[in-house]
């Protein structure tokens, strides 16, 4: 017998301690661990998908703050002029005029107007937007919104938000832009819906926008904004 019959009998001799049985139970438990970790792992990174999504549907980052409280105005004007002494109005206080929309509610009108904002973490930020109700002479705040970083009139978007209900109503998508823009537009399911501008009185430079509730519902249907200078040059990206 030569060296090859050897090695063919010693496969043919049966080991020395038999194969257990395989546990089918356990392979499947592991294998279903693994599937879902593997399940996690997908739907973690769906999130920060979404998160992604939502960041460039945001346009503009900003810090919500408590609504002031309601403000009451002088009767010959809606517009409060900042006091000669500070340079600057309360925070309660509109800077500039208040910006109607036209929208009416059983609360009141649906309107826009600037705040002070006074936080020394952000040095860049003098001023938000807040959204609310005009009945009258008098203001219901529901809604204060401010850019977070950087300066409150650096060019482009800002404080864009809106787009829920807030005391019982549905607030419009709305925000700033600082620069000269005199159209900004958005896509709906594939329509392309215009905003509404108005220049900030307290400085021309800064628009404040808003889309009509019922073409914009909320904020999860637009696609970026997109601001247009009044050549219709496109000023944004």
């Amino acid at each position: 017998m030569n060296d090859l019959d050897d090695f063919r009998a010693a496969l043919r001799q049966p080991p020395d301690e038999p194969f257990a049985e395989p546990d089918l139970a356990r392979i499947m438990a592991d294998g279903t661990r693994l599937r879902r970790r593997r399940r996690v792992l997908t739907s973690a990174a769906g999130i920060a998908a979404a998160a992604a999504v939502v960041l460039v549907v945001a346009f503009a980052v900003q810090l919500r703050q408590p609504a002031p409280a309601p403000v009451a105005q002088p009767p010959s004007s809606l517009s409060v002029a900042p006091p000669a002494t500070t340079g600057e109005p309360p925070a309660e206080q509109p800077i500039g005029e208040v910006v109607g929309t036209g929208i009416k509610t059983r609360d009141g009108e649906i309107v826009f107007y600037a705040r002070a904002v006074d936080a020394p973490e952000l040095p860049g930020v003098r001023f938000g937007l807040v959204a609310g109700f005009r009945s009258g002479s008098s203001l219901q705040s529901v809604l204060a919104t401010n850019e977070f970083r950087g300066s409150d009139r650096s060019f482009g978007f800002h404080a864009t938000d809106g787009g829920e209900i807030l005391g019982g109503r549905l607030i419009p998508v709305f925000g700033y832009f600082a620069g000269p823009v005199s159209r900004i537009t958005t896509t709906v399911h594939g329509k392309t819906v215009e905003a509404t501008l108005a220049k900030w009185t307290a400085d021309p430079n800064v628009v404040i926008f808003w889309f009509d509730p019922a073409a914009v519902p909320d904020s999860a249907v637009l696609t970026p904004l997109i601001a247009y200078d009044a050549d219709g040059k496109r000023l944004t990206k």
